[in-house]
């Protein structure tokens, strides 16, 4: 079950920061846990460093697909962006990159939880 944005002067900041295409910062979360504006669920890597590249490549960027920004979207209180591998930047939350999961098929899924005890959900 979503948990609704208490007023509409907040929903349209989390609107008007982020924007809301596939790839986009979450402008929703549901049960305690972000999602991108598809609603699958965001994670964060442990192995990932502070700073630097992204400690996920090849075929766990297969597994778990970086939430990329638009050269359009700004950071906003947690939300920031990092420079991505691949030239581009990717969202991060409180200094860790967000990715989601592959094996996740359906918004709400969150099958990626605690995997190999380095995959966590990103919750508020």
């Amino acid at each position: 079950m979503r948990t609704r944005i208490p007023t509409l002067a907040a929903a349209l900041a989390v609107v008007a920061a982020f924007s809301l295409n596939a790839h986009a910062a979450p402008p929703m979360a549901g049960s305690g846990m972000y999602t991108d504006a598809k609603g699958m669920t965001l994670y964060t890597f442990d192995k990932d460093p502070a700073s630097g590249p992204s400690a996920c490549s090849g075929g766990c960027a297969q597994a778990w697909p970086a939430v990329m920004a638009d050269a359009s979207d700004k950071p906003q209180g947690d939300w920031t962006v990092m420079p991505a591998a691949d030239g581009g930047n990717q969202w991060a939350y409180k200094g860790k990159r967000v990715y989601t999961f592959a094996k996740d098929m359906k918004p709400g899924d969150a099958k990626g939880d605690n995997f190999k005890d380095m995959w966590h959900t990103v919750k508020q």
